[in-house]
C-alpha cells in the first residue's frame, strides 16, 4: 500500500496572506514544513497540493525548484483537490497535513500512520485531532484510506465541510470507523501553527533558539518549560471554528 502525505498550501490566507512563503529563519514556512514532513518514516511520498489560481504559481515554482511533487487543483473545494491529488499519485493511504505547521513532528506523523495501519482492515480514519485533543495545535495529522476519502468526495454536499476536507468523515455518526490518537500528557493548550503574526513570532522564537529545523517536539517542550513566557506570544489567538 502506498502512503502519501498530501500537504495543502495556498497564498490566500485571510489572517496572514502569503504565510507559507514568509521567512522562518532563512527558509520559507513551507520549506520548514516539508523538510520536517519528509523525515517521517512511514510515508512513501509527499505531495504539495496547491490551487490553479495564478496567485499560487509561486508555490508551484518553489516546488519545481525543490523537486517536490506538486498537484494543482480546485481552490475552494479542497476535498476535491485532495481526492484528485490522491488519484494522480496513486495513493492507497492519504495523510492530510497543512503547510502552516513548521513545527510538525515526523515521529507524531509516524505514530498516527502506524496506529491506522495496525488496525487495518477494521479502521477508516485515525487522527490526533479527534477528542480528546492532547497534542499542540500544529502537529495535526489525519490518516484515511483512499476509499474513505473518495466516499466523502462523493457524498459530502456541505461546501464548508469540503473546504476543510475531512469533517464529513468524523461528523457523520456511525458512517465511518474512527480512532483517536492521544498523548499521555495533554498539551492541547499550546499553539504551534502559523495563522497570524503572533503565531509567526512564536515559530520564529523556536527556530532562532535551535538554528535549524531538525529538532523534536520533545525538545520544543523542554525549551518551553524553561521559557514559559514564550507561550504568551500567541496565547490569545483564537482558532477558527470549522
Amino acid at each position: 500500500m502506498k502512503v502519501a502525505a498530501i500537504v495543502q498550501a495556498r497564498m490566500g490566507s485571510t489572517r496572514l496572506p502569503g504565510k507559507v512563503l514568509l521567512d522562518l529563519f532563512g527558509e520559507t514556512v513551507l520549506d520548514r514544513t516539508i523538510n520536517r514532513v519528509r523525515r517521517a518514516q512511514t510515508l512513501d511520498e509527499v505531495v504539495v497540493a496547491t490551487t490553479t489560481e495564478a496567485a499560487d504559481d509561486v508555490i508551484a515554482h518553489l516546488c519545481a525548484q525543490r523537486r517536490w511533487h506538486c498537484f494543482r487543483g480546485n481552490h475552494h473545494d479542497v476535498l476535491d483537490r485532495y481526492c484528485q491529488a490522491a488519484i494522480a499519485h496513486q495513493a492507497d493511504i492519504v495523510v492530510r497535513l497543512t503547510s502552516d505547521c513548521p513545527l510538525i513532528e515526523p515521529t507524531v506523523i509516524d505514530w498516527v500512520v502506524q496506529a491506522f495501519l495496525d488496525r487495518q482492515p477494521a479502521l477508516d480514519y485515525a487522527a490526533n485531532t479527534l477528542p480528546p485533543r492532547t497534542f499542540p495545535r500544529g502537529l495535526d495529522t489525519e490518516v484515511m484510506s483512499f476509499d474513505v476519502l473518495q466516499c466523502a468526495w462523493r457524498e459530502d454536499s456541505n461546501l464548508a465541510w469540503r473546504e476543510h476536507v475531512t469533517p464529513y468523515i468524523y461528523r457523520t455518526p456511525g458512517r465511518f470507523r474512527l480512532y483517536a490518537v492521544s498523548n499521555p500528557v495533554d498539551y492541547s493548550s499550546m499553539r504551534w501553527t502559523v495563522d497570524t503574526d503572533e503565531d509567526l513570532a512564536f515559530a520564529r522564537r523556536i527556530y532562532e533558539h535551535f538554528g535549524h529545523d531538525n529538532f523534536s517536539w520533545h525538545e520544543v517542550l523542554s525549551v518551553l518549560e524553561q521559557h514559559s513566557e514564550w507561550l504568551r506570544i500567541n496565547q490569545t489567538v483564537a482558532q477558527k471554528i470549522v
